[in-house]
This record gives structure tokens, sequence and C-alpha cells, in this order.
């Protein structure tokens, strides 16, 4: 087997059992190991340290399959970690048929996510070792839940820091109907697992619309990035006075209106209901010169800082919308605003939004934190993971 040998010093990331080697760490690379094979890594002694997926063309060189020096990788070898994860997800899915099966690092797959959308698997392979196990990966999820279905979104931005192509299509089985037809909370939605955001749909929020259908009772409340109208039918549900939802993708708002439609067939209820399709930040600025005003407020913006060097461009864009946020609050009024950027922490987050309170000239305060739902978990060993930072702010 081909291997890794570290500088000196820098094994103290393996010896806490994170999962990456960054191309700085590494002295020499022994034998010639393609994307994705298997190497072992070890200390600049000679020591054994963990053994991983070698991934020539990323800053990120290696990512550790295991820290056990007599565990081989091979079929078994994910047929273990997957059940072990399929056990996992009977206790954290919840009330719902569409869940994150596996979480990349947080369930030792790295690179690897599976989202289960009722009797359709959604794959997304991230890394250059799971494209390189991802046919047998395949084979194994189908045995594992017992589906015939698995549509592949390999279409993420970072596949091409891994030296990878984009892959969308089916993976196995047939996609008989689309859109596909989920259940959340009592709720139904249309799902693109085609074309939409994500694998097609933000599972992370799941806990949060629910917490948004609790807060919207009596309140007018403003949907900013609403997507398809996840928290738009919440607030409905929840007895909102009125949702106007807004993105720029008219696509979207399409099938916003479908979903609200879908579950809130009453026709009375249309007048509570508006879609306004254009740029967030645009809309926002005209709604505060025209005077507008709500009781909530909900920003759930697209991924602005992928990586920590993206900060600072980015926390100027979080902090003009929560800006707006505030300014567009009513006294009394609540504020539930989210960054899914892993390059903005949850304290720089937090920071963020107080500053843009303090512009905005609101005395403001948490009542509430809020992350990604528990299918979602967060690996000790990887902080990395608790990427979806979430507040809600009560304005005096």
């Amino acid at each position: 087997m081909a291997s890794i040998t570290l500088k000196p010093g820098r094994e103290k990331s393996l010896l806490r059992r994170h999962p990456w080697i960054f191309s700085g760490a590494i002295a020499r690379v022994d034998g010639k190991p393609g994307p994705g094979e298997t190497v072992d890594l070890l200390s600049s002694n000679g020591q054994f340290l963990a053994r991983g997926a070698y991934s020539p063309n990323s800053q990120i060189r290696a990512r550790v399959w295991t820290f056990e020096q007599q565990e081989s990788i091979d079929a078994d070898f994910f047929r273990r970690r997957i059940h072990t994860a399929h056990v996992a997800r009977t206790l954290l899915k919840g009330d719902a048929d569409a869940f994150r099966l596996v979480h990349a690092e947080s369930d030792r797959l790295p690179g690897l996510i599976v989202d289960c959308y009722a009797d359709t698997l959604v794959i997304q392979s991230l890394s250059a070792g799971m494209e390189f196990w991802k046919e047998t990966i395949a084979d194994i999820l189908l045995e594992e839940t017992g589906l015939t279905t698995i549509f592949e979104r390999s279409d993420a931005d970072v596949r091409e820091l891994e030296g990878l192509s984009s892959h969308v299509g089916i993976l196995r089985g047939t996609i008989g109907h689309s859109p596909l037809t989920i259940t959340e909370h009592g709720l139904k939605f249309y799902v693109n697992i085609v074309e939409g955001h994500k694998t097609g749909f933000y599972l992370d929020q799941r806990f949060n619309r629910l917490r948004v259908r609790e807060l919207a009772k009596d309140r007018d409340v403003l949907d900013c990035f609403c997507y398809s109208g996840g928290f738009t039918i919440n607030a409905l549900v929840g007895g909102a006075k009125s949702v106007l939802s807004v993105d720029s993708s008219a696509d979207a708002l399409n099938l916003c209106r479908e979903n609200v439609a879908r579950n809130d067939p009453n026709s009375s209820r249309d007048s509570c209901h508006s879609v306004l399709e254009g740029d967030v930040f645009q809309l926002l600025r005209k709604f505060r010169d025209e005077g507008r005003s709500f009781d909530l407020v909900i920003l759930d913006p697209p991924k602005f800082a992928p990586t920590a060097a993206q900060a600072e461009k980015a926390a100027r864009g979080y902090k003009d919308v929560n800006l707006l946020g505030f300014k567009l609050l009513r006294p009394g009024g609540l504020l539930v605003t989210f960054s899914c950027s892993g390059g903005v922490d949850a304290a720089l987050f937090q920071k963020i939004v107080a500053s843009a309170a303090l512009d905005a000239g609101a005395d403001a305060k948490i009542i509430e934190y809020l992350a990604q739902g528990p299918d979602h978990p967060v690996g000790l060993n990887f902080p990395e993971g608790a990427y979806l930072k979430g507040l809600i702010c009560l304005k005096s």
C-alpha cells in the first residue's frame, strides 16, 4: 500500500482524530497512489496514524477512512459504516419521510452525502475517495435501505477542488414521477431532485421550519430567499396574518405556490399569501424606502462563504441583509436569521448580526439559537460539520 509521511509535528490533528490532512503537512508520498486510492498515513518517524483516501488535486490531500491499522478499506468497511448511519437515522429522522441518511465526515464517510426522499435516495460524491468507491457504495445503499432508486447530484463546486467533473443523473433504478412528494411534520412538499438546490430540499432546516410555525400566529411574515416555500407554508399553517415570499428564481416561486396550494387549499387564504420575484437585497431596500414593516422576517440566504478565506467578503453580505431585516421589523418583531456558510462560524455570525442591529438603530436581543437538524450530526472531532447557524432575535 502507498503511504504518506507527515512532517515532524504535523500529526497532532490526526491524534485528535480530525479526518483531514492538508498538502502542507506532507513530507513525502511513497508509491504512486491514484485519485481516491487508499494510503497509510504515517508520522515523521514511520508510526501508523490512520488510513485514508488520496486526493492529489486537492489542498486536502487525504481524508481519513479509519484510525485502526487492522481495518481494511473494502466493501465490508463501507457496509458497516452505512449500516451504522442508517440505524442512527431511525432515531434522528423524526416525523418525516425525507432526511439525511449519511452526513459525510460526521458519519465517518468523508465526502459522501446521502439524502432520502421517501422512496428515492439522492447521493452527492464530493471527494476523490468517494468517487473511487461510488459504485460499490451505491449497491450497498440499496442493499441496506431496500430501496431501488438512486439519483446522483454530484454537481457541487467543491468537486472542482478535487479535480472532479460534475455528474447529475440516475445512478440506480428509475424515477417514475417528478417532482417527488415528501411529508414533513404533517405537510406535503413537492421536491425537484433533478434541478433543485442542494439535493432538492433544505432538509437541515426541518425543525427550524417547525419553530417558525410556532412563532407565526397573527404575524405579518416576510420570507426572504424562500425557495420552494418551506418556511412560508409553516408560517401559514401556524396562523400567520400574511406571508410575502421573496426569491430571485421564478421556478422556485412557482414551486412555492404549488406547495402552498397543496397544504392550504382553502381559497379564503389566498389573500394571505403573495410572492415577489427579484433580488432580495434590492427588494428589501425598496421596502425600507417605502416604509413597509413586518412582524416576522426570515433570512435564509445561500452560502456566501464556502471557506474561511471568503469570510470577510461574506460578512459584508450578511451584515447588509440583516441590517435591512432589522429596519423592516416592527417593535416586538422577530428576526429569524441564518448562515449556512462553512467559512463563517457561530461566533462571527453573531458578531455580524449584532453589528447589523447597531447600524440599524435596533435594540434587539437573541432569544434562541438554531442549528441543523439531528440527522445532520456534528462529529466532536470535526467541528466544521456545524455549518448551519441560526438566531432568533427580538426587536424591542
